[in-house]
């Protein structure tokens, strides 16, 4: 998108329009918490998902402070985790969220963070799953 281009509508709905706002109980076991920043814009993301006993993504809230790039990439990677397992959601990568979005290079970043947010809540997630296991692999 060059200057003086029409802004995509992808991002202008989800940015007036954001999908699952909001916040989860992150003291659940099945739920996990990402929290990201990107220090050179202010852009802060905080994605959390609930999953199932079978492994699956039932549901997913965000809170972002930043652009409408950053709350567009935020709000679409809810609704992309949602119905996938854990393994899936991990498969989910920037480029695909910036290019159903048409970010411009300039807002690469917001699709970074989408991800990197995903990956954090699926960590934390999986790190309430088996507490025991960052102790045995400190040893």
């Amino acid at each position: 998108v060059a200057a003086g281009d029409a802004v995509p509508w992808q991002v202008v709905d989800h940015y007036e329009n954001p999908r699952n706002v909001g916040s989860l109980d992150r003291n659940a076991k099945n739920v996990g918490t990402g929290l990201v920043g990107a220090p050179a814009c202010g852009d802060v993301m905080k994605l959390q998902v609930e999953v199932d006993e079978n492994g699956r993504i039932v549901d997913a809230r965000f809170k972002t402070f930043g652009c409408g790039s950053a709350i567009a990439s935020s709000s679409l990677a809810t609704e992309w985790v949602k119905g996938k397992t854990v393994d899936e959601a991990l498969k989910i990568r920037n480029v695909d969220i910036a290019k159903e979005l048409c970010l411009p290079p300039v807002k690469l970043h917001c699709s970074m963070l989408a991800e990197d947010a995903i990956k954090a809540a699926l960590a934390d997630y999986k790190l309430k799953q088996d507490p025991n296991k960052e102790e045995s692999e400190k040893e």
